[in-house]
């Protein structure tokens, strides 16, 4: 299995649409960050589906290190 790679050191503020399915970057090699390209091929590390309850701005996790993924828990703080 790969290394996870860093994508920012920050979350991403996005705005999520309520009941649209949403796949979230594990590995960080998307081009797409947060969401999933499919850069992951070969790496071992899967993206997460998810999908949101309410419309409004979330803070998605890019350094990859969440233990809440796909959203921010303040694990970038610590890296």
């Amino acid at each position: 299995m790969s290394e996870v790679i860093i994508a920012a050191p920050k979350p991403a503020a996005v705005t999520l649409e309520a009941g649209k399915e949403y796949w979230w970057c594990a590995c960080g090699r998307s081009k797409t960050q947060p969401f999933c390209d499919g850069s992951h091929e070969g790496t071992g590390i899967e993206p997460k589906s998810f999908t949101v309850e309410t419309t409004r701005k979330y803070a998605v996790c890019q350094c990859k290190h969440t233990q809440n993924g796909p959203f921010c828990d303040g694990a970038h703080a610590k890296l």
